[in-house]
This record gives structure tokens, sequence and C-alpha cells, in this order.
């Protein structure tokens, strides 16, 4: 056998086998993360409702296209992405620090996202779940953007004045009938000598603890901007209760951009890559970080109670 033909052979195929490794390799991470595009007009954008928000964040590098200069506006955004785009918007003081390695079981050492992920958690955006993981690949959803942003932006404060009613699946529910008990029968004698275990003592409240509390409650209720949920959002039923408080918050710093309807959340659905540009804007024009868009903007109508 011809040995210059057999080692042209091995060169060859092997040239092949990187070539195809190298090329998905590449496919994989540019699936995983964008990375910076050649332009910051993006073609797909042209046309989008939320172009001038994407186009006000990809200027100062916070939102990114892919390589083949798209942005990609309907693509949702995962957990780990979201943590990206929040290390590069703010720059909060960290409220925690990690002592040392990965904070979660599924974020390998050199994970694209790893670096993000640490900064998210540290400024007390974001946090893993209680079995220790992050699921980096899980998909944000609106209401969880806006919770991630209230509790570290020092919204002013806000309650609710009406809570999201419960679904009617739920409220409709026949309250479940508990069996009457039967009366237990003591002799007279009995009762007195079990006056002490069945009559707990009465402690009194000092009164002037009392007193400091109801003027503790009365000065933050007086601090807080009453809001009815109902008043802007047709769905705001759906919304978690946990979040009830963020999205009062975020509503009233005119962070909330919905899209066709302003008075439409979907607090639930997974939010998009374009839903996210508009949330971070607002979120950085709030506290006077980025310039407002201009009044006659058409992108402004979907900014709630502006």
């Amino acid at each position: 056998m011809n040995t210059q033909l057999w080692h042209g052979s091995i060169a060859r195929n092997t040239a092949i086998t990187l070539s195809l490794v190298a090329g998905v390799v590449s496919s994989t991470v540019m699936l995983q993360a964008p990375v910076l595009a050649q332009d910051a007009s993006f073609p797909d954008t042209q046309d989008y409702w939320g172009q001038p928000f994407i186009a006000a964040l990809a200027e100062r590098d916070i939102v990114t296209g892919y390589l083949d200069n798209t942005y990609r506006p309907e693509q949702t955004v995962n957990r780990d992405e979201f943590a990206a785009i929040l290390q590069k918007a703010f720059s909060q003081p960290s409220e925690r620090q990690i002592s040392s390695g990965s904070a979660y079981t599924d974020i390998p050492e050199g994970y694209w996202a790893a670096s993000a992920i640490e900064s998210a958690y540290e400024m007390g955006f974001m946090k893993g779940y209680p079995e220790g993981d992050f699921r980096p690949n899980q998909p944000v959803t609106k209401v969880e953007a806006l919770a991630s942003l209230a509790q570290n932006l020092n919204l002013s404060p806000v309650r609710s004045e009406a809570a999201p009613a419960a679904p009617a699946a739920l409220s409709q529910q026949p309250a479940p009938q508990r069996r009457a008990k039967r009366p237990l029968m003591f002799p007279l004698a009995m009762t007195t000598l079990m006056q002490p275990l069945v009559k707990p003592p009465v402690r009194s409240a000092p009164v002037a603890n009392s007193a400091a509390s109801a003027q503790s409650a009365s000065s933050s209720a007086q601090q807080s901007i009453p809001i009815d949920l109902s008043n802007y959002y047709q769905d705001a039923a759906q919304i978690p209760q946990y979040a009830v408080g963020s999205v009062a918050e975020t509503t009233a710093a005119n962070i909330v951009v919905n899209y066709p309807d302003p008075q439409i959340l979907n607090p639930t659905q997974p939010a998009t890559r374009g839903e996210i540009a508009a949330l971070i804007h607002q979120a950085l024009v709030y506290q006077g970080k980025m310039i407002p868009l201009p009044s006659d903007e058409a992108a402004t109508r979907y900014v709630v109670g502006r």
C-alpha cells in the first residue's frame, strides 16, 4: 500500500472531522448566547414595535445581536441570558457574596454565563431554587422579570388596594364540610380541676409597644402609594400573589411595557427579547441613567401609565 496515499487520506479525514466539530461548536455557542453583531441596527427590528428600546440598549452594548446581524426580538429569554443583560445594564452594590466556586449545582465551571449569573445573584436581582440549581435554560416570564427589577431598584413603595381575585374554578369550589364532633361530657367536679388546662392565660401586650406598632403601620401606609392593578390590567387576576407588589411598584414607575395592548400584561407568559429590552430600558430611565423616548415616538404608547 502506498504510504503517502494512506497518510494523505488520514490527513484529509482529520481535517474534515475537525471542520465538522468546529461547525458544531460554533453553532452551539451561537444558540447559547447572542454575540456582538457587526452593526447595532438589526434588519429584523426595523418595523418592530420595540425597535427604539432595542436600539437604545444596543448602542450601550447592553443587548447584542447574533452573527448573522439579527436580533430575533420574538425569541424568548432564558434565565442565563437575562442574567447577562442585568450584568451589563446595572451596577448595583453587592448584597451578598459567593464564597468560592459556583453557587449552583447546574452551572459548571467555564459556563458562558457563569460570571453574569454570579453577578445577578450578588446584586440581589436573581437567585436559585431550593434544590440548589439555577435552571439557566428555563425561560423567564414577564412577571419574574418585573419582580427581579422591583426588588433591587429602590422603587417607590406601593401597596395594592385590591389583590387579584382567585380564579373562578377555585373560588366557586364548595368549602369542605367537616363532620360535627360530639361534645365531650365531664362531671362538674372534673371540669373544675381541668379549668387551668382548658383556659390559657391571657397576655396583654405592653401599651408602649402597641402604640409604636400602630405608629409604624400608620407611617408605612402614609408613605406607600395605593394602586388598584385591575384599573391597569384586564388580566390582573392572573398575576401570582407573590408578585402583586412588584407589579404595582413597576407599574407606578412606568417600567411595564405591554404590546400590543397596554392593558394586557400576560404575566406568566415567557418574555421575549423585545419585551425584556423594553423593560430594561424603562428601568434605566427610572434610574435616570437613560433618556426617555420622545413623547411622539410610537413605542411610548405601550408604556403603562405614561
